[in-house]
């Protein structure tokens, strides 16, 4: 009985003899004479050169053959060691450990060996590493902007700071992680909180906390989030600031409260890398019946202001007024000048002469103006 089995130029046979493997068959054809083959003892596994990868269950049995061999490139990987496979210039493959083969043809293979002791991963072409599917299973990576820190923490304990770029790491073997901090200026909305002055007055009040981090490895190490402490710090410093005044000493001069936090504020900030710019009340917001009660103290005083502005101006007039009589009394010419300005004021637009003789005029004009009654 005659068997045959073609391969072609892209394939490879496997031979396998009850069950076992015998021997790599090339591109070609293979004719079998033995009864074996008749009775199926005899089996071609054929397999496709252009799949790179090589993969069977009994792939530690064949790669002892020598021409299995020859016709592979294994890549044998340690636990703490990952290779890079490029195909005709591309990456192809991010092995992990293990036993790992891949045709020779029809393709050029290029295998890079790394060992991931050395934690951080550097590579002329991190782009098309990292765009590579394989890439997320097998490497962590963190890009670190300008007016940033990113401090590296490998099994819980910072080891390094990392500046301004991409920096990238092998995964699966450290707990590696990072936290970045942000060393521009911040400003922090301190929400309103119900305080009580010390005449008992309760209110809320707005804080505004511009503040900037100066060194990262304290803000990180100190406290476990250096912005809520800030917050909380500005609180109680708020709280001890309104509690020893009064609601008019605090109305009256808002600014030394802001002034007073953040010299309370700046010293404990310090503690943590982070450096107060500034503070400022945003807002001071009274209750409904307390607005009320100050909106009629506020009015009662503007009407005082009006009403003593009213009488000031009413005791000027009738001092200018006196000072005047006074001076006419003393100046009889000044005074016979004023009254030919009150005639001619009176006189504005008649048509009418008048003849006048010696003596008061003023007095003459009285005496014509009742005559001039009377002859009505």
């Amino acid at each position: 009985m005659l068997g045959m089995v073609r391969i072609k130029s892209h394939q490879r046979g496997l031979l396998f003899r009850y069950g076992d493997f015998v021997k790599l068959l090339p591109p070609g054809k293979h004719r079998f004479w033995s009864k074996l083959w008749s009775k199926q003892c005899d089996t071609v596994e054929i397999v496709d050169t252009l799949v790179t990868r090589f993969e069977h269950q009994f792939l530690d049995v064949l790669v002892r053959n020598a021409a299995v061999r020859e016709a592979l490139t294994l890549v044998e990987l340690a636990d703490h060691e990952r290779a890079l496979i490029w195909k005709d210039g591309r990456l192809l493959y991010i092995a992990g450990p293990g036993r790992h083969a891949f045709w020779n043809e029809p393709y050029k293979l290029e295998v890079e060996t790394f060992d991931t002791n050395t934690l951080r991963f550097e590579h002329d072409k991190m782009d098309a590493i990292v765009a590579h599917p394989g890439g997320a299973k097998w490497l962590v990576g963190v890009n670190v902007d300008e007016h940033e820190d990113a401090l590296l923490i490998k099994d819980g304990e910072i080891i390094e700071k990392l500046g301004k770029g991409r920096h990238m790491f092998w995964a699966q073997v450290n707990r590696v992680s990072w936290k970045a901090i942000d060393r521009r200026e911040q400003v922090a909305d301190v929400a309103g909180q119900e305080i009580m002055t010390m005449d008992k007055v309760t209110l809320r009040v707005n804080l505004l906390v511009t503040y900037q981090v100066v060194d990262s490895l304290k803000a990180v190490m100190v406290v476990s989030d250096h912005a809520q402490a800030l917050y909380r710090e500005a609180q109680l410093a708020l709280r001890a600031a309104v509690g020893t005044r009064t609601l008019d000493a605090l109305l009256a001069d808002k600014e030394s409260i802001g002034g007073e936090v953040k010299n309370v504020l700046a010293g404990r900030a310090a503690d943590f890398g982070v450096v107060v710019k500034s503070v400022g009340l945003k807002d001071i917001i009274l209750p409904g019946e307390m607005k009320t009660i100050l909106n009629q103290v506020i009015e009662a005083e503007k009407a005082a202001q009006a009403n003593l502005i009213k009488r000031r101006e009413e005791t000027a007039a009738a001092r200018s007024q006196a000072n005047t009589a006074k001076l006419l009394a003393e100046n009889p010419v000044l005074a016979r000048m004023k009254e030919l300005e009150l005639m001619q004021e009176i006189l504005a637009g008649a048509k009418v002469t008048f003849v006048l003789g010696d003596g008061d005029i003023a007095g003459q004009l009285r005496r014509l103006s009742k005559s001039d009654e009377l002859g009505s």
